[in-house]
């Protein structure tokens, strides 16, 4: 379902829907959009009665949303970071068009000054849908929104981590979605910040794809969690080729489903 809006930093704006018309979405036409990287990745979270939650680069709070729609009655308090004022204002939209804002809100700043922001070590959990690409690498997007979002421009991924360290308690979880080719990369940064990496799930195209390679990987991450890690089944998105969503895919857009955290 799409609407057209006029808004003093995006001409246009789509009204778009998930899990039967019970979640609505607006989005920048032309800037970031999320994708199903923010599904898988919202649905990767484990989530604890009571959690104090952190969506590091927020976006238009898609994460966020589906957390509060699935396990609300478990969070306490979900915060959504985001530097870029567009984003920040659509977030603060979408929170409060689905009666989310008592116990989401959204701040506008930079991660680079967590700690202006959010207390040390005061969070249970921080997810993040980080920037894939390093910055001066992969191809860039004319709109400024979407490049910012997709490339690290404004923070790398050392700061994304020192971020989260700062602000998770001691045991508390991280939750990221990251290219699958880069997790050593990934695995060697979190441990400068004390974040062990707990349980990795690599995710696949479709069962029968040619070159056997996972895209993207999603990790769970313990500060000061000490050593072992689950190698978790492999994720696929499609049944198949150019196919339908898989079953376990298409579940996670379903209204009412049974989630095991």
């Amino acid at each position: 379902m799409e609407e057209q809006n006029n808004s003093q930093n995006h001409s246009v704006t789509t009204k778009d829907s998930l899990f039967d018309g019970d979640l609505i979405c607006f989005q920048h036409s032309a800037g970031y959009r999320f994708s199903v990287d923010s599904v898988l990745l919202a649905h990767f979270v484990a989530v604890r009665k009571d959690d104090r939650i952190v969506d590091i680069g927020t976006g238009c709070g898609i994460i966020m949303m589906i957390l509060l729609y699935r396990w609300g009655h478990l969070i306490s308090e979900i915060t959504g970071l985001e530097i870029q004022q567009s984003l920040a204002d659509l977030a603060l939209k979408n929170l409060k068009v689905n009666g989310l804002e008592e116990r989401g809100r959204v701040m506008i700043g930079d991660l680079k000054n967590i700690l202006e922001l959010i207390p040390a070590e005061s969070s249970d959990t921080v997810v993040c849908n980080p920037p894939f690409y390093q910055f001066g690498s992969g191809r860039q997007n004319d709109n400024p929104e979407a490049n910012l979002a997709r490339h690290q421009c404004l923070a790398s991924l050392d700061d994304i981590l020192l971020a989260s360290a700062r602000v998770i308690r001691n045991k508390g979880s991280m939750y990221c979605i990251y290219p699958a080719e880069q997790i050593g990369r990934f695995i060697v940064f979190a441990g400068r910040y004390r974040l062990e990496v707990k349980r990795l799930q690599f995710i696949y195209g479709y069962p029968q794809q040619k070159d056997n390679d996972a895209r993207l990987v999603l990790i769970h991450c313990s500060k000061n969690g000490g050593s072992g890690t689950k190698i978790l089944p492999p994720f696929y998105v499609y049944r198949e080729k150019n196919g339908a969503f898989s079953d376990e895919m298409h579940n996670f857009y379903k209204k009412n489903i049974e989630l095991s955290l």
